[in-house]
């Protein structure tokens, strides 16, 4: 027996992302597993038509229909994909990128983030980007983190945090160089990072009492300034502000103990100084199903935790397990948000 559909308030606008990739194909593959996973509905800001000769090709049996408004979703979703046009400057050739459908795959997001703002959508789900592609037509910013931000007005960085296999990870610091690492890592980034992570946790988690755990950045959380001074002079005073706050707070402690099962039992999320420390565990933990969510953002972001997998595009082979969660997540979110 199959699981119902869920409904939200208000559908998911998932965006196009890198068109040769293989971001169309899991989207047509997680329409599929609506009723099995219990799916809310969602719209895909991307070609109808490039979606519709996609299922041909790929085989997959996914019907695509083009709907003109956000609100149709809910009535299209059990029969069809819906599908808000967003047209490409180019054809779209599996695995090869062109800088000419840049504009388009930046239109998705912008549409998918104006949409949310504006009431008609509950939460954005953005399928992965080439960013070299987008930086060949003119992207100027790092990543889909930073130009969300942008959209919404932020002077603040948001926070990127990740979930999966009962683990959060948040990232003090994202795509630095390991050796620039501990030169960009100061109180006032690790503050921010938990504050944020902290507020997400209560809003939009529903934790009333959150438990962080800040993890070391040397080996052995520094052993006392013999391996470092980073705990001595950044984290620890850090991790003291915030427990005047009245955070729940653990650390600095030494990253090679803190992802074992009896560990993760003591704390809800790990604000991690650097992306593999995080991201490692995490990946081990549950590589198929990790969810990458914005946090500290006016709207709800998630996203897969992978790439677009430009060697698997247009051989409907790509797992679309993470899309699937991110899908999940979002709704959840969307909800609790409302909620509180």
């Amino acid at each position: 027996m199959t699981a119902p559909l869920s409904s939200s308030l208000l559908p998911l606008a998932l965006t196009m992302g890198e068109p040769a990739g293989i971001g169309g194909e899991i989207a047509l593959m997680a329409w599929r597993l609506r009723r099995d996973r219990g799916l809310p509905p969602f719209f895909l800001i991307d070609s109808p038509d490039r979606l519709a000769a996609l299922a041909h090709a790929t085989g997959l049996d996914a019907a695509v229909r083009e709907i003109a408004d956000p609100a149709e979703t809910v009535t299209v979703f059990d029969e069809a994909l819906p599908v808000l046009r967003q047209d490409l400057a180019a054809p779209v050739v599996p695995g090869q990128p062109d800088p000419a459908n840049g504009a388009a795959v930046i239109a998705s997001i912008d549409r998918a983030v104006a949409l949310v703002r504006a009431g008609q959508a509950a939460a954005v789900v953005t399928n992965p980007i080439q960013k070299s592609s987008l930086y060949a037509a003119g992207f100027r910013h790092p990543g889909h983190t930073e130009y969300l931000a942008h959209l919404a007005g932020m002077s603040e960085e948001p926070v990127m945090l990740l979930e999966g296999g009962g683990l959060r990870v948040a990232l003090a610091t994202i795509h630095v160089a390991l050796k620039d690492v501990a030169g960009q890592l100061t109180r006032e980034v690790l503050l921010h990072t938990a504050r944020v992570t902290h507020q997400a946790l209560r809003r939009d988690f529903g934790l009333s009492q959150p438990r962080l755990a800040v993890a070391a950045l040397n080996p052995h959380a520094g052993e006392g300034g013999a391996m470092g001074r980073e705990e001595i002079e950044i984290i620890a005073p850090a991790v003291a502000t915030l427990r005047e706050e009245g955070m729940n707070v653990a650390g600095p402690l030494p990253a090679d103990t803190l992802f074992h099962a009896g560990a993760r039992a003591t704390y809800d999320a790990v604000i991690c100084q650097y992306h593999d420390q995080g991201l490692i565990p995490l990946k081990t933990l549950d590589f198929d199903t990790g969810v990458n969510i914005t946090l500290g953002l006016p709207f709800i972001r998630t996203s897969p935790d992978h790439g677009t997998a430009l060697s698997l595009a247009g051989t409907a082979q790509a797992s679309p397990s993470s899309l699937v969660a991110a899908l999940l997540s979002a709704d959840r979110l969307a909800r609790q948000r409302a909620a509180a």
